[in-house]
């Protein structure tokens, strides 16, 4: 019988979906599960997007441009000018959501056996697309007890040897809501510069900085228009996760021609999401505004529930919508499991991803869990009240009471 390749075997679970088999006989037997395992947003796409959809006058949906269609890419120029970028449509890629955004990325900027420096804990994700690349994730750690603060850059520096080829960061942070800031930015972009690196920068979650945090782009720092890309995607802000439409933004010459070559093997992103895309950008800013604000309120939600949660460390991310908390449990995978397998309050539970998926570095986060804030506030006070009766009854609890 043949056998998988090597690298495929070793491409790791996804801790937002590997546990959806148990959430599923869950609701079979009639139980709610509220999902904070994965960054669906609950809110409504735009009406004006979906109608774009509505009012197309097309017989055959053709296949489109490889690099995706100049006009979306014409009104993805307009938008990075609201945040100091200036690009021409020939710095952008359109891509299958960022997921294949990311995938080009690690394989177009790293050879494999090559490695990239990425703060842990990171988006679960990164580990799988560096297998599928055959690179080496290189972790640096930051805590929980920092908020999630960078370590200082000589840390980065010493991780940094001859086969590292990139530095990979999420702003604001994705599964810790860290804000990085244009200090910190410049600091790597310094680092990045001196060693002729790639700095990749998933900037997914950009409109959702709050506590006065302002969001600056890697694609602002001078001099390093050859080293920096952006990776992008139109899901999180403006609810359109299956719509799968993603960006890469670069001004290397060179990256960009092999990024090309890469978008005509897959043929072209969808026409359908940029459609879509292309009315979302024709809005105004009151959808985004509004957005981030019912964000803020469920962050404060819930970081005001784990506060009172005996044995909890949480703290208040600054941006984009997730916490990532530890738990006084032995081993939140299995915890994970427990709360869909055989744990039951007023008819709900709730799924959420575990924390050790997040590392590279082998024990971390055997604790922690990340917790998606991504339903609406009276749903999430249920959750809360969901995760506050498990941890007092988890028979592998670790906080004394």
């Amino acid at each position: 019988m043949p056998t998988v390749s090597k690298r495929s075997s070793e491409i790791p679970d996804s801790p937002f979906q590997m546990l959806i088999p148990l959430a599923e006989k869950a609701k079979a037997k009639g139980i709610h599960v509220h999902h904070l395992n994965i960054g669906q947003p609950d809110l409504h796409t735009p009406t004006e997007a979906l109608q774009s959809l509505k009012k197309l006058d097309i017989s055959v949906i053709q296949y489109g441009h490889p690099l995706g269609e100049r006009d979306y890419r014409n009104h993805m120029c307009g938008y990075y000018r609201k945040f100091g970028v200036e690009l021409k449509p020939d710095n952008l890629i359109i891509t299958m959501g960022a997921s294949e955004a990311l995938f080009f990325a690690f394989q177009t900027c790293l050879s494999p056996g090559e490695n990239l420096l990425i703060p842990e804990p990171f988006y679960a994700n990164y580990n799988g697309f560096a297998s599928m690349g055959s690179v080496k994730v290189k972790p640096v750690t930051s805590r929980l007890n920092t908020g999630f603060a960078l370590p200082d850059i000589e840390v980065f520096e010493r991780a940094i040897d001859d086969k590292t080829r990139a530095l990979v960061v999420t702003n604001p942070s994705n599964p810790t809501g860290r804000v990085y800031s244009e200090k910190v930015l410049r600091q790597i972009g310094e680092l990045v510069k001196k060693y002729d690196l790639f700095l990749i920068v998933d900037e997914v979650y950009r409109e959702f900085c709050f506590d006065g945090h302002s969001f600056f782009s890697a694609l602002r720092l001078e001099g390093l228009e050859e080293h920096v890309v952006v990776v992008d995607s139109i899901s999180k802000r403006y609810s359109a996760c299956g719509a799968r439409i993603g960006t890469i933004a670069t001004r290397n010459k060179n990256l960009l021609h092999v990024l090309s070559q890469y978008s005509q093997q897959r043929i072209s992103p969808g026409i359908l999401g940029q459609v879509m895309g292309e009315a979302l950008l024709n809005m105004n800013d009151d959808y985004i505004t509004e957005v981030a604000k019912a964000y803020d309120r469920r962050r404060k939600l819930v970081f005001k529930r784990l506060q009172a949660m005996p044995g909890v460390k949480s703290y208040l991310p600054g941006g984009a919508f997730y916490c990532f908390v530890e738990l006084p449990v032995d081993d939140a995978f299995e915890f994970c499991k427990w709360l869909l397998s055989s744990f039951v309050h007023k008819e709900q539970t709730l799924m959420i991803a575990h924390g050790a998926a997040f590392y590279a570095s082998p024990g971390l986060g055997k604790k922690e869990a990340r917790l998606a804030y991504v339903i609406g506030e009276e749903a999430l006070d249920q959750a809360m009240d969901c995760l506050e009766e498990a941890l007092l009854v988890y028979p592998g609890r670790t906080h004394k009471l």
